[in-house]
């Protein structure tokens, strides 16, 4: 029993750490709305539910890697390693979702190019917002399509731009968003020329973006390889040698639960350097938020 203790106290390093890293990924804000009444669910129920489908399939293949390890060889710390390892180490090796972003900037400038021809040829503002629906990138594309609907809903544009930052979440949004709107209130023919220029100044950024994320994208592959073949050693060691023999031992599954949480922190901080932080926004709701 105190073996059993021992072993489950040292692993819960490693799980902690593991879960730090899959807390890394954003998770969807659930909606608002009025709570229901009735028998309150288990403890714990709720978090298991937010998963994914994949994580929950992940846990699951782990926990039963873990006890068969567990049974195989009397290493109790494996039930609850397995498990966290299986489903974390994935999202720490993964690249951050600063790609997803880097492919809606650019659908942003190529939907700012394209508006900005149509405003040229002296379409009104509107008549040429939804005329970009056909155009529109799929990035972006649920977006431009609300924008649309609201529009033809017979929505103040303003309004109509604003809930369309809100929806883009992303400080060029907010730039593209906010020169619309003044060329709404200003009715000039300065608009096409200014978002053009903003097109331009938007490509030169994903330019940029994609080098840097060019330049991240190494060290993660370099960790990659470094855990893959880590992995490998071990199991042919525990396999064919009494290399990890000492580590059987309750005090040495405990030694040999902290040795691997030191390795999870060193890949949790790996990530959390290349996850770029978003640029402030200044229209919508999260600009208010961070005005208060």
């Amino acid at each position: 029993m105190t073996a059993m203790a021992a072993a489950f106290s040292g692993a819960l390093v490693v799980a902690g750490l593991l879960g730090v890293g899959v807390g890394l990924h954003a998770q969807p804000i659930p909606a608002r709305g009025v709570k229901r009444q009735g028998l309150a669910r288990p403890l714990g129920s709720h978090r298991l539910a937010r998963l994914d489908r994949r994580t929950r399939v992940l846990l699951a293949a782990g926990a039963v890697i873990g006890v068969a390890v567990a049974a195989l060889t009397g290493w109790l710390v494996a039930i609850p390693l397995a498990p966290a390892a299986v489903a974390g180490l994935p999202v720490l090796l993964s690249a951050p979702p600063s790609a997803s972003r880097i492919e809606r900037l650019e659908a942003m400038e190529e939907w700012t190019r394209s508006l900005s021809g149509i405003l040229t040829a002296g379409v009104g503002l509107e008549q040429a917002l939804i005329s970009t629906l056909r155009s529109t990138p799929e990035a972006i594309r649920p977006e431009v399509t609300r924008l649309a609907s609201r529009l033809r809903a017979r929505w103040a544009t303003e309004d109509a731009l604003r809930a369309f930052a809100d929806e883009l979440d992303d400080a060029t949004g907010d730039l593209i968003a906010g020169n619309l709107i003044l060329g709404a209130r200003r009715r000039g023919s300065g608009v096409a020329s200014f978002l053009e220029a903003l097109a331009e100044s938007t490509a030169a950024d994903v330019a940029a973006r994609r080098e840097i994320e060019s330049d991240r994208a190494k060290p993660r592959s370099t960790a990659r390889w470094v855990t893959l073949i880590t992995v490998g050693v071990l199991a042919v060691l525990a396999l064919t040698g009494d290399y990890i023999r000492p580590y059987g031992s309750p005090v040495g599954q405990v030694l040999l639960a902290l040795l691997l949480g030191l390795y999870v922190a060193t890949l949790v901080w790996m990530r959390r350097m290349s996850t770029g932080k978003p640029l402030p926004r200044f229209i919508g709701s999260a600009a208010k938020a961070t005005a208060r």
